[in-house]
């Protein structure tokens, strides 16, 4: 029989997996705005909230705050990483007003994080206090990552479209959120069972989101490409008329070069 132990270890295995490819998910998206050179309407809001929860799940899984949660570290740690270089993007392609709200945003966010360490590390005595203080900080983190998207949620049932609701980064979040609940409910921890709970209902309504509009996404952008396609032919019709309209004009002029 396998013992709870090894499943757990599995499970969490498994959800660093998971969660690694929901940490890059959001890649086509950033290529497609270092492509454009611009952001777009794409909210820096997701990342953001990704960031600062990896970072307290950092801190919830090092061994003198929750002993036994080094599958939490390595990948939340990971995470970081990966969404600094994502911000750093969102920084470069980003106008100036929303380059230094980012800034902002994310100096602030690591500075709270440094204090919640300095002060549980050296207020909070035992492991059950720390665990206890920095689990529900990163509930708390972590319910705010995964609904984060609401604001591009309310965007697409405004404007009936799905395209700035990158797919695979909503597919992630609901792989992730299965996992982790998995992995919280073999060994009972509910820091980690309720946000991913959470998680998993948010990231299964943009996935119904999506399947609702992504007929009509498809229908708009068609009809974008096709009016952007008409503009330019009647660009280009028009530079044909003026040339054939200033040819004889050009025509006289080289005449009375010549008689000259």
């Amino acid at each position: 029989m396998v013992s709870t132990e090894l499943a757990r270890t599995v499970v969490g295995i498994l959800g660093n997996i998971i969660a690694f490819f929901l940490f890059l998910s959001p890649t086509p998206t950033f290529v497609k705005i270092w492509k454009k050179g611009s952001v777009e309407q794409f909210s820096p809001v997701p990342y953001l909230a990704t960031f600062i929860n990896c970072m307290i799940w950092v801190l919830y899984g090092l061994p003198m705050v929750t002993p036994n949660s080094t599958l939490v570290v390595t990948i939340n740690g990971t995470g970081t990483g990966i969404e600094i270089v994502f911000l750093t993007l969102f920084i470069i392609y980003s106008d100036g007003r929303k380059r230094l709200q980012v800034i902002v945003i994310a100096i602030i966010e690591v500075l709270f994080i440094g204090a919640v360490a300095i002060l549980v590390l050296t207020l909070a005595h035992t492991h059950e206090r720390r665990t206890l203080v920095v689990g529900i900080i990163a509930c708390v983190f972590n319910a705010m990552m995964y609904a984060s998207p609401l604001s591009v949620m309310k965007m697409v049932i405004t404007t009936k479209s799905v395209e700035f609701m990158p797919f695979f980064l909503s597919f992630a979040s609901f792989a992730n959120g299965v996992a982790w609940v998995s992995y919280a409910v073999i060994q009972f921890d509910p820091f980690i069972a309720i946000p991913n709970g959470l998680g998993t209902l948010f990231s299964l309504a943009q996935l119904i989101l999506y399947a609702t509009y992504y007929k009509s996404t498809k229908r708009m952008m068609a009809a974008r490409k096709e009016k952007m396609e008409v503009g330019l032919t009647e660009v280009t019709v028009a530079g044909e008329s003026n040339k054939t309209r200033n040819a004889p004009h050009q025509n006289g002029r080289i005449s009375e070069i010549r008689n000259i």
